[in-house]
């Protein structure tokens, strides 16, 4: 099934969460990003459209400033996303480079959802980069970003994202291959949930975990995501990361993750 969702989507909106572009010492993971530009090429090839939500700017702030990496000050971290930014785009900028493909970069607020002229321009600059055949690559302003205007996670923001695109499928990737009853890192007998039609079903039938170490989200922010885009009739896949080749793994039905079935 998801294979055949997949091949049948043309424009694909696909997240990238901090646990994935982190590496276990917390830099970056470029043979990651090198290989992921690689599938985005060969499915590019395949007249599929790619617009990416990468998470990473800490991270990449922390590779790059690690003396910092323990300051939990808010301007700290808003200045260490914004030496990140530069470093995470110029590290998927070399890879796209490699792989034959152009990127350009939108950074976003809530602020920008919720005003119609700047959700037009959004709109208008992602559809004309993908047509030219350039990759959006897209981020929260996080080093602008206070409390009443952030999106907070990326899972949200790439849900906002695939809307306003009209997408026909959103991917997240994270550190987990999909949904389960409770934590499968505490619970070994944790059973795999591989599709939801209802996700109030699903609620009310597994456990929500805390979030993890890297990242801003948990599965919380990931059903909140589900929710939004599957109300809009677009389906949603959660997916491990980790997994060699992972995008490619995925389209070709050798990988296993949650599909969330968009409703009618």
């Amino acid at each position: 099934m998801i294979s055949k969702v997949i091949g049948e989507s043309r424009k694909i909106v696909i997240k990238i969460g901090s646990n994935t572009l982190a590496q276990e010492d917390g830099t970056m993971n470029r043979s990651f990003m090198d290989s992921f530009a690689r599938q985005c090429a060969a499915l590019a090839r395949e007249g599929k459209q790619i617009v990416l939500v990468s998470s990473g700017a800490q991270v990449a702030g922390v590779s790059t400033l690690d003396r910092w990496a323990r300051k939990k000050d808010i301007h700290y971290r808003q200045a260490l996303c914004a030496i990140g930014q530069v470093e995470l785009m110029q590290n998927w900028r070399e890879a796209f480079a490699a792989a034959g493909l152009h990127i350009g970069q939108l950074l976003l607020t809530r602020e920008d959802f919720n005003d119609d002229q700047r959700t037009l321009n959004m709109r208008n600059t992602i559809f004309t980069l993908v047509d030219e055949g350039v990759v959006p690559i897209i981020n929260e302003n996080d080093s602008v970003s206070y409390e009443e205007i952030r999106i907070g996670d990326n899972d949200n923001l790439s849900a906002l994202t695939a809307i306003l695109w009209s997408a026909d499928l959103l991917i997240l990737f994270s550190d987990i291959d999909g949904v389960y009853d409770k934590n499968p890192k505490e619970y070994p007998d944790a059973r795999h949930v591989a599709e939801v039609g209802d996700l109030s079903v699903l609620r009310s039938g597994i456990v929500i975990g805390a979030t993890n170490g890297f990242g801003t989200g948990g599965i919380a922010t990931k059903l909140e995501a589900a929710e939004k885009v599957t109300a809009y009739g677009i389906p949603m896949l959660l997916a491990n990361g980790s997994v060699p080749e992972c995008l490619t793994a995925l389209a070709d039905g050798r990988s296993r993750g949650t599909l969330f079935l968009a409703r009618e």
